[in-house]
């Protein structure tokens, strides 16, 4: 159990880090000029490109700790991570922390502790095929509406050159909501995948597996409606409505289907802790918002 509340932990600093780098690094590349040669424009996006290595390293992290570790527990301290970014934020882009957000970032902490201790290590139930297809089928879905999310109708003002009059003209635009939504759903579903994925011997033969496709497209589509979802408004909204279904979601369904449970006697600890971690998350999620970075 303490090598997988590591891998647990360890995800949350990464992907920690990796908002904070991903949100500099869109911001540099919405800057640049669309005329712009590709490579300037990839060495405009650079932070971004080390922010999704670290989301990697953080995936491989929580997938450790998911072979033993109820969904409940791993993704409420997947979802701390934006303690940590906003602990770097503090640190390296001078932003003052203020008594609320010291109560939160306790609320967390005390929450995570309870829950810790509050966890049953336990291996996930086994899916029946028709389940496993189901899983996979859920990507469909979702990455419609991750399409929907990044092209809804909107209306945009100018003046007429010739009349001076303002007009009005349909255009496309980002669905913030819709955008953070699918990306909490994508990366809920990464940690159902993770967590009910069976590693055969050899181990190749897993290709054959849904659920081990199921994982890469959740991942997809998740990492996409996420990186759209930076550009289309605050990392703040972001942040609390991805973190919020990436860890409600999946905890229900370990609960209700997957046979993930609490020790005995440690349901209301359990819940306390939860309730605790989300909570503090998402209160702490509106300071995730990252002052503008020089553009060089």
């Amino acid at each position: 159990m303490v090598l997988s509340l590591l891998g647990a932990f360890s995800g949350a600093l990464f992907y920690g880090a990796a908002t904070v780098l991903q949100a500099v690094g869109m911001r540099r590349l919405a800057a640049v000029p669309p005329a712009s040669r590709l490579a300037h424009r990839l060495w405009s996006a650079r932070l971004f490109g080390v922010g999704m290595l670290l989301d990697g390293a953080g995936f491989l992290a929580s997938v450790v700790a998911l072979r033993t570790l109820p969904l409940f527990l791993v993704q409420s301290v997947v979802a701390s991570s934006v303690a940590v970014t906003v602990v770097l934020a503090i640190l390296f882009l001078g932003v003052r922390v203020r008594t609320g957000e010291l109560v939160a970032l306790v609320a967390i902490g005390v929450g995570l502790v309870a829950l810790a201790a509050s966890a049953s290590p336990s291996e996930a139930g086994t899916l029946t095929r028709p389940q496993t297809w189901l899983l996979l089928a859920g990507v469909l879905p979702l990455a419609l509406l991750a399409a929907g999310g990044a092209v809804r109708a909107g209306e945009a003002e100018a003046a007429s050159p010739w009349t001076g009059f303002r007009i009005r003209f349909p255009r496309r635009r980002p669905s913030l909501v819709l955008l953070s939504v699918g990306a909490g759903l994508g990366f809920g579903g990464v940690g159902l995948a993770a967590r009910v994925l069976v590693i055969p011997h050899p181990w190749w033969s897993g290709t054959r597996d849904p659920v081990l496709w199921a994982l890469v497209g959740y991942s997809v589509v998740g990492f996409a409606c996420y990186a759209l979802a930076l550009t289309a408004g605050p990392v703040t909204v972001v942040a609390a409505v991805t973190f919020g279904v990436e860890t409600v979601v999946p905890a229900g369904i370990g609960l209700a289907f997957l046979g993930d449970s609490v020790r005995a006697g440690g349901a209301v600890l359990a819940l306390l802790g939860f309730v605790s971690t989300v909570g503090g998350c998402l209160a702490l999620a509106r300071r995730a918002e990252i002052a503008d970075p020089p553009l060089t």
